[in-house]
């Protein structure tokens, strides 16, 4: 079994109730967006903001590349949602949005819907078990509609 099996069924243990399913689907991806601009916040030098690079662009390599070690399909849906989060963010930009208030504020209301919906799954967040399901979230979100679609992951 590949270690994305393997760690998308440990997920899936914890995200069976329809409500908690239900929650993830928007804060999972909402989180990823949210962090993305979180980090796109922080001042950079300027001879790197001279090229238009933030911090945000320079961890979503290593992100990626993480993606894409568990799996091809994945690692390709994810780069398309960090296309979509750093679209997002520009368009706060363009309507005068301050990103780091907008997404603090976002990253607060949709933490708190995880752990509702945790609550009413009766069983804990996984990554108070394993950090690596802070990234496998938005794997197991891919997951659900590569499968609607009938890819392989």
């Amino acid at each position: 079994m590949r270690d994305i099996e393997r760690l998308l069924m440990r997920y899936d243990e914890s995200h069976r109730n329809k409500t908690n399913v239900l929650i993830h689907a928007v804060a999972v991806p909402s989180i990823y967006f949210v962090t993305l601009g979180l980090i796109w916040s922080i001042p950079v030098p300027s001879w790197l903001a001279a090229f238009d690079v933030t911090w945000a662009h320079i961890i979503a390599i290593p992100v990626l590349y993480y993606y894409f070690l568990l799996s091809g399909p994945i690692g390709a849906a994810m780069t398309l949602l960090t296309i979509a989060c750093f679209l997002g963010i520009n368009l706060l930009v363009m309507a005068g949005i301050s990103v780091w208030q907008f997404c603090l504020a976002l990253f607060v209301v949709m933490w708190i819907l995880q752990f509702v919906g945790h609550k009413i799954e009766g069983k804990k967040p996984s990554f108070f078990e394993d950090l690596r399901f802070l990234l496998v979230g938005p794997a197991w979100w891919w997951v659900h509609w590569l499968k609607r679609m009938n890819i392989s992951y």
